[in-house]
């Protein structure tokens, strides 16, 4: 059976197969480790070197799972395949089985205290998940899988996160038009406004994944789904350093890793932040009066005259894509692409325009909203997710224009 996608279009897709350790990059993630590690220690303290370190970790996870948010959306439109939704769900479980006493308890390893993701509904949130759905199926990624792309060598994804970048930055400046009080309501906390306290809204969310996973499981045998496929995977020990794992691996740990990061830092984990500040510390070089923008007042704007390795978000960042780097490295699969078709390249940046824009209006990507934002149990990560979905749909239904394939029921999946 045909797969529906190659390395150089798509972060999602099935990785190159296993070989031998490629040395040099390897050596030159491994320095990058350390440095990282130890510039956030020297600029920040031990609280930013940890969370470096936990960028680290994500990025190996990520890498080595293949976890995919494009890929798992993508083939349940599309073939009904839902092994990656019910991946998801167990990672949304096991999520908010660990946030609940740390939420409740208000005890964190460096004395903040613990906030999760909770946003507010509203017309921004509508359209920039929407947004985002369809940016992820023309740019290949997600916004973790865009990090953990490049650092796997993914030229086309430089290209995407490029633009993920200058379309943060436009919907920054463009937040107060989304955000205003005519076209938004208040958040809404599972936990906080019903009564229920975090145990008891852990009880209503486990219950009502338990329910979506059964509803994926009959929603595959009926629509006959293909089977998903298997990446090439190493054999005993040397599995956990080289990859494959399963899907529920990946799950697992990514769960218990933005756990640590709420403990680190007070607040889960969280990725497109970060790519507001690039870009406008870049156009604050060149002399654009940022600062002035009302993104940027108030809290953020200590963000916007400190270093860069201050915010711990671009911490994270830099740690999923070196993680990445070591990962990719270490299982022989660093492929820098050679040759991009004009049209792909023109759907990567495109859906990067259109994800950056849709996660500052949606307050968040698939990680900061959708993952971080149930697992904090706020009613915005769920809608984010069903929005997202139409988004898919959407984005599905355009990738033929650019010379992106769309899996067919007589397709693998990857």
């Amino acid at each position: 059976m045909s797969t529906t996608a190659t390395p150089a279009t798509s972060a999602d897709a099935a990785p190159a197969p296993q070989g031998k350790p490629q040395w040099v990059p390897l050596t030159v993630g491994l320095i990058a480790a350390v440095a990282l590690v130890t510039a956030a220690a020297v600029v920040v303290g031990v609280k930013s070197a940890v969370l470096a370190g936990l960028g680290l970790a994500l990025g190996l996870t990520l890498f080595h799972s293949r976890f995919g948010f494009t890929s798992a959306w993508r083939q349940l439109v599309s073939v009904g395949q839902t092994s990656g939704v019910r991946a998801h769900l167990l990672m949304l479980g096991a999520a908010s089985i660990l946030f609940a006493p740390i939420l409740a308890g208000g005890v964190t390893f460096f004395g903040a205290t613990p906030k999760g993701n909770v946003e507010p509904l509203g017309l921004g949130l509508v359209v920039g998940a929407v947004l985002f759905g369809i940016g992820m199926q023309l740019g290949g990624a997600c916004a973790s899988g865009t990090l953990f792309a490049v650092g796997g060598g993914n030229t086309l994804l430089v290209v995407t996160l490029f633009s993920f970048i200058c379309g943060s930055v436009l919907g920054a400046l463009h937040l107060p038009l989304w955000t205003s009080d005519a076209i938004t309501l208040g958040s809404f906390s599972l936990a906080e406004d019903t009564g229920l306290g975090y145990f008891g809204a852990l009880v209503v969310q486990l219950a009502v994944l338990g329910a979506i996973g059964y509803a994926a499981t009959r929603w595959a045998r009926r629509h006959n789904a293909p089977p998903a496929g298997r990446p090439p995977t190493s054999r005993g020990l040397w599995r956990v350093l080289r990859g494959s794992w399963p899907l529920w691996v990946g799950a697992l740990v990514l769960a218990g890793l933005n756990a640590v990061v709420l403990l680190t830092r007070g607040s889960p984990w969280g990725i497109t932040s970060a790519f507001v500040l690039w870009g406008s510390k870049a156009l604050q070089a060149v002399g654009v009066d940022v600062a002035s923008w009302p993104y940027w007042q108030g809290e953020r704007a200590a963000a916007l005259t400190g270093p860069v390795l201050a915010d711990s978000t671009s911490v994270l960042d830099f740690g999923i894509i070196v993680g990445a780097l070591v990962a990719s490295a270490a299982s022989g699969a660093f492929v820098l692409a050679k040759r991009l078709p004009a049209k792909v390249v023109l759907a990567a940046v495109i859906g990067g325009l259109l994800m950056g824009y849709g996660a500052r209006l949606a307050y968040g990507c698939n990680i900061g909203a959708y993952f971080s934002g149930i697992a904090s149990f706020s009613l915005h990560g769920w809608a984010w997710g069903l929005l997202a979905l139409v988004g898919t749909w959407v984005g599905l239904k355009l990738r033929p224009l650019f010379g992106l394939d769309v899996p067919k029921p007589t397709d693998s999946v990857c």
